[in-house]
């Protein structure tokens, strides 16, 4: 079973908005998750781009507010941090793709009045100090990304926590390349490996 959340959008409705549907939608969905036939010991959580940073951030907070348990979390080349500090976050330039302009007008619209200041981790995940206790974990990334250090540098710290993690990195690919391009081979390869991972997690005996 999937449930889609539509949460409210930045910037009518900036952050914490955004994390507190989803958080609230987790928190439904356990809730009735037997009553809908699914085992709430199989709950995943998935999310790409700005939808991959909330998939970071809600495995966050239901950790810290001892929410449900997530058994899986998928955040896909995740928009985790505010502080374009990265290379990555300040090398691409190009206008078709997400970019580093587009990049701080985003943080800025889901910060509103927060941006450039001291921002939570629930906010930049990346800011956390403490990622152990976290799902497992898969991810990916194309190397012509905005994103693509800062999801690298997650991994590493989700790896140093000793939390489980598969990565993937797609070289020449740019962000939501699966998407733009579907029927090139790298984007049929991208999905069929991360709906494998997510099959893999929700299907273990």
């Amino acid at each position: 079973m999937v449930v889609s959340v539509d949460y409210r959008l930045a910037p009518e409705h900036p952050y914490p908005i955004p994390l507190e549907d989803c958080y609230s939608a987790l928190l439904w969905f356990a809730a009735n998750a037997v009553e809908m036939g699914v085992d709430p010991a199989h709950i995943a959580v998935v999310g790409a781009s700005a939808g991959g940073g909330l998939t970071a951030a809600v495995s966050l907070l239901a950790r810290d507010r001892n929410g449900p348990a997530i058994a899986f979390q998928m955040p896909l080349y995740p928009m985790i941090d505010d502080r374009h500090i990265t290379v990555s976050s300040n090398e691409i330039t190009d206008h078709r793709v997400w970019n580093a302009k587009f990049n701080r007008q985003g943080w800025e619209m889901y910060l509103g009045e927060l941006a450039g200041g001291e921002v939570s981790p629930y906010a930049a995940p990346a800011r956390a100090t403490d990622f152990s206790r976290l799902p497992p974990t898969y991810t990916c990334i194309g190397d012509l990304d905005p994103f693509r250090d800062e999801t690298i540098e997650y991994v590493l710290k989700l790896t140093q926590a000793k939390v489980p993690v598969e990565f993937h990195l797609y070289p020449g690919c740019f962000h939501g390349f699966e998407h733009s391009v579907p029927n090139a081979s790298v984007s049929k390869r991208a999905k069929q490996e991360y709906n494998q991972a997510l099959k893999r997690a929700l299907h273990k005996e």
